[in-house]
């Protein structure tokens, strides 16, 4: 029975990595609400304690709209992963309308406060696609020129009055600060929230090169697969003619090699047949379930046989384990490990399981000469290689890509005494049939 779905409601740290256009809607409202204190505030003060007369209820509209939009757009931002250009197009429009009334109320263009629109502008300039830039800029300009003609003149009395340049010098100075405050506190993360978008996209762009490539040669290994079937099925019936031949059945030593042969030949038809296993072909049969216990011995197995002489030890931690599906590319991956470390020289091998509630643990670590700072930079990408063979380094991307498949992820590290540790983390709930409850992690 399928779990009943649960509304996400998403906390900032949370928030996917190519959100950036919420990311950006957040930062637009915390400058309205500075916007909204900031109006509020000068009003209060322009009024009673400058004896400058404003319209305040006309005026204070204006700030109370503003915060009945930032309260929907928060509720927007609780429920959404990402915010369309559209709805960032239209907040930064409503910002600049909503500065036009307030300088419509206090003196339009003689307002030293006029040049707040370049904020707007910046804002759109980083935000925006070049028509809604455009269009953010032809809004601005069109307002400005109108509020030169139309406008509620100010009244100035009292002290101040006759001082009206000299108050424009000083509102200007205020604007001027006010605008390179707000550019360098909300256009940088915007900036960054951009090049975290762009870092994003590249690496998915990567990832799929990077699984064309996994596709490609998983049909290189599947033709093969087929391609040497006929021949070595023609082989081993010719080695079960050469049997029962006279001459060779006499001959024990001649028959000891043919039975070599025929064992070899079928070994290499079971690797042939694992390929094709691993490329999605030959599953007709049914998922085989087994305990983790048994699934990782059984591969240690099967490598002990096939590398005679290889120390390989494994030691499960102090945990119950669940039975897993005994999926043919878990296997392979492992192997691999285990290959890589062998090749590069190691002696003494030891695989490691452990689990917590999420996650199985299988850490394979090595005593050999472990990783070198470059190759552990450009671990798991294709055709990078400890070993310096042409053609290498295709183990651990398999391996990468197998783990990120399955939701899980690698971790390569060296060891503090040296030799080399690869750790392969699958999430329970992908691999696991029964989730008991469990603790601790592979040390």
């Amino acid at each position: 029975m399928s779990k009943p779905h649960r509304r996400v409601r998403w906390l900032p740290s949370q928030w996917p990595a190519d959100a950036a256009g919420r990311r950006n809607m957040a930062l637009l409202v915390q400058l309205r609400w500075i916007a909204v204190a900031g109006q509020v505030a000068t009003i209060l003060i322009t009024h009673f304690l400058m004896g400058i007369r404003l319209p305040l209820g006309t005026m204070l509209v204006v700030p109370s709209i503003a915060i009945f939009m930032n309260i929907g757009s928060l509720m927007i931002l609780r429920r959404r992963t990402d915010i369309a250009h559209a709805e960032l197009f239209l907040a930064l429009l409503f910002d600049v309308l909503a500065l036009t009334t307030q300088l419509y109320l206090s003196g339009g263009a003689t307002n030293p406060f006029i040049s707040l629109y370049l904020v707007q502008v910046a804002l759109g300039a980083v935000l925006l696609h070049r028509w809604s830039v455009w269009g953010i800029v032809a809004v601005s300009s069109a307002c400005a020129a109108m509020l030169a003609f139309v406008h509620r003149p100010l009244v100035v009395s009292g002290a101040l009055e006759g001082h009206l340049f000299d108050l424009h010098i000083v509102g200007t100075w205020i604007c001027l600060t006010m605008i390179a405050v707000l550019l360098v506190l909300f256009v940088t993360p915007v900036s960054r929230n951009i090049q975290e978008r762009e870092s994003h996209l590249a690496r998915l762009r990567q990832q799929a090169a990077e699984e064309e490539h996994i596709v490609r040669m998983g049909l290189l290994a599947s033709g093969a697969a087929h391609e040497l079937g006929t021949p070595l099925a023609q082989v081993a019936v010719l080695l079960g003619d050469w049997r029962h031949m006279p001459q060779i059945r006499r001959d024990a030593a001649l028959l000891e090699e043919v039975e070599e042969m025929e064992a070899a030949v079928m070994r290499c038809k079971a690797i042939l047949s694992g390929v094709l296993l691993s490329a999605g072909e030959a599953r007709g049969e049914a998922p085989q379930v087994t305990p983790v216990r048994d699934f990782i011995e059984a591969i240690a197995e099967r490598w002990r046989a096939a590398n005679p002489g290889a120390g390989l030890r494994c030691d499960f931690g102090p945990h119950d384990y669940p039975r897993i599906v005994a999926d043919p590319v878990i296997r392979q991956a492992l192997t691999n490990l285990l290959d890589n470390a062998r090749e590069a020289g190691a002696t003494c091998i030891n695989m490691m399981v452990g689990r917590d509630r999420e996650w199985l643990h299988i850490a394979v670590r090595d005593n050999g000469p472990g990783f070198s700072p470059d190759m552990l930079a450009d671990v798991g990408k294709p055709y990078r290689s400890s070993k310096g063979r042409q053609g290498g380094g295709l183990g651990l991307f398999l391996v990468f890509n197998v783990a990120r498949k399955l939701g899980g992820r690698i971790d390569a590290s060296n060891g503090a005494d040296g030799g080399a540790m690869v750790q392969l983390r699958l999430p329970l709930s992908k691999v696991a049939l029964e989730d008991e409850e469990g603790d601790g992690d592979v040390g």
